[in-house]
């Protein structure tokens, strides 16, 4: 067996939410360059459209689509679009995300959980049902939902999202066990404080971030790169029997 070969996206086809930049983003550029071509989105079409030209100026496979996660108009017209340019969807990454609160949970007004619950939780939700013909269609497809490491231990702060991120972990074992079947594969990566503009209200705060450090093993925050082999793996034939799981890619912060 050749284990090279497992990793292996030749003439797959992935479409990756929320991927403009960040782990996005570096995501998408790490599928590309295994071969596959990928397909990005974020609420706003023009600058992802950017994003894919500067990608396939660097010889990438790369196209992009406009969605919002809490349009299920939009995601439907996503995956439409998908398949009639590709004619196939192998991989299903749901890295999109929001989180417009900060503070204690009582303080969080139900529009704030309305929004936090529409696009992190029924956005993949919608996303993944639309395209489940695409991906029963495709031998050894694979569904990879961002969560995040504030699903198994919240933090201060982050009440709304940590319940969000912990319902997509739930979703993520319920469409492994129905999908398994269809040969669908539905796993979850949880990463934890990655510098990306998404968390820049942490990272940026030289105070918090030194409390922090000091409560990691590896003494350091992530960079977007770190969680592409994950990723990678979850995608790849690598993983052909991987199904339900939960990765953690968070420093050690859980064992902390």
């Amino acid at each position: 067996m050749n284990l090279q070969n497992q990793f292996d996206l030749s003439n797959r086809v992935a479409f990756i939410t929320g991927a403009s930049k960040g782990i996005g983003l570096a995501i998408a550029r790490g599928l590309c360059q295994f071969g596959a071509h990928v397909v990005i989105s974020s609420r706003r079409a023009a600058a992802v459209a950017e994003v894919a030209a500067g990608l396939r100026a660097e010889g990438l496979q790369v196209s992009s689509v406009g969605c919002h996660m809490g349009k299920p108009d939009e995601i439907a017209a996503a995956i439409d679009t998908i398949g009639e340019e590709h004619g196939r969807l192998d991989i299903l990454i749901n890295n999109a995300a929001t989180n417009p609160v900060y503070g204690p949970i009582q303080d969080a007004d139900e529009a704030a959980f309305d929004k936090i619950m529409q696009v992190n939780v029924k956005g993949p939700f919608m996303l993944c049902k639309a395209a489940y013909p695409l991906l029963k269609a495709s031998p050894g497809a694979s569904v990879i939902n961002i969560s995040s490491i504030e699903a198994i231990k919240p933090d201060q702060g982050l009440g709304l999202y940590s319940v969000s991120k912990a319902a997509l972990v739930t979703m993520t074992q319920v469409m492994a066990k129905e999908w398994g079947a269809a040969g669908i594969r539905v796993n979850t990566i949880c990463p934890g404080l990655v510098k990306t503009k998404f968390s820049a209200a942490l990272w940026q705060n030289e105070q918090m971030m030194a409390h922090i450090n000091t409560q990691l093993p590896l003494g350091r925050i992530a960079q977007p790169e770190e969680m592409v082999g994950l990723a990678l793996f979850l995608a790849s034939d690598a993983s052909s029997y991987c199904t339900g799981g939960m990765y953690l890619a968070d420093g050690g912060y859980v064992i902390a």
